[in-house]
């Protein structure tokens, strides 16, 4: 694997990153206060914005294309719809949808554009409606801050994962608002989780610079990914869309690919001068077997 495309753009550190479905666009956001529309085939950017505050650290495209989530220090949520009329304020049509008591860390939408999930730095997550701002369900159960959550694959799925600063990562049931399953092995802070593509597992990132696998199944840990070489911490994680691949951002700027059955590393990924992005669920993200990530 080799580097296909450099997008340049931002003033300062990248926190977060989200495909768009049709695996074409990219949004980012930045330490610089800005979020960022890219065409990843041409590099170039669609959209911009200059957000409130610095410290974006969270984004996210809706499922339909159609709109984009961010939010960071501000405390707040906020959907922006895309347009393609050069002459629109994208600002003027801002909802601000979530407002927590500390920094938002990750937002998600579910399978509609009219709901979205969110993360804080208050320990909460929290389920809102999108066009009418209402909390729909929160979900307390952290004991400390949560940097990171995943919506389950499944069309039908209602449960997703998070996990946070107290070591921990809980599966939630959306519709009753109860942790269902709790994990609790890593030994620092958990920075990022991806749900296995069959939704019947779940991968985790941490500062105790290992990579661990969880059977929902089995309700147990079944593999660890780590070498005694790796001491820096994994900020973020991702699987191939075959599931064979565990795609891993370490804070030492390189990204090792872990062979998921065999727990061997197969590779290690060089190209940036910085860290990967942490804090965000979205930043390292797969599209295609081939494969081609962005990070």
């Amino acid at each position: 694997m080799k580097t296909r495309r450099t997008l340049k753009g931002h003033g300062n550190k990248v926190l977060c990153m989200d495909w768009c479905k049709d695996k074409r666009r990219i949004v980012s956001s930045s330490q610089d206060g800005k979020v960022i529309v890219w065409d990843s085939f041409t590099t170039n950017k669609e959209h911009a914005v200059t957000m409130p505050c610095t410290w974006v650290m969270a984004c996210a495209y809706a499922p339909s294309g159609c709109a984009i989530a961010c939010g960071g220090l501000d405390n707040k949520c906020s959907v922006y719809p895309l347009t393609f009329d050069k002459n629109e304020n994208m600002a003027a049509k801002k909802k601000s949808v979530a407002m927590h008591t500390n920094y938002l860390s990750a937002c998600s939408f579910t399978n509609s554009d009219m709901q979205i999930l969110t993360a804080s730095g208050d320990g909460t997550c929290a389920l809102w409606d999108v066009e009418s701002g209402q909390l729909l369900q929160s979900f307390h159960g952290h004991g400390a801050d949560v940097l990171c959550l995943d919506l389950a694959p499944s069309e039908t799925g209602n449960t997703f994962v998070s996990g946070g600063c107290d070591k921990k990562a809980m599966v939630w049931d959306m519709r009753s608002g109860q942790c269902v399953q709790a994990f609790e092995t890593h030994e620092s802070d958990i920075n990022s989780v991806r749900y296995y593509p069959s939704g019947d597992a779940f991968a985790s990132g941490s500062d105790d610079a290992t990579c661990r696998l969880y059977d929902l199944r089995a309700d147990r840990e079944v593999a660890i990914y780590s070498k005694e070489s790796i001491i820096f911490g994994a900020s973020s994680v991702d699987f191939s869309l075959s599931g064979r691949l565990l795609f891993a951002g370490y804070n030492d700027y390189t990204i090792n690919v872990w062979d998921v059955l065999k727990g061997s590393r197969v590779s290690i990924l060089f190209g940036h001068e910085n860290r990967t992005p942490v804090k965000p669920t979205q930043g390292l993200q797969e599209t295609y077997e081939a494969p081609a990530i962005i990070c």
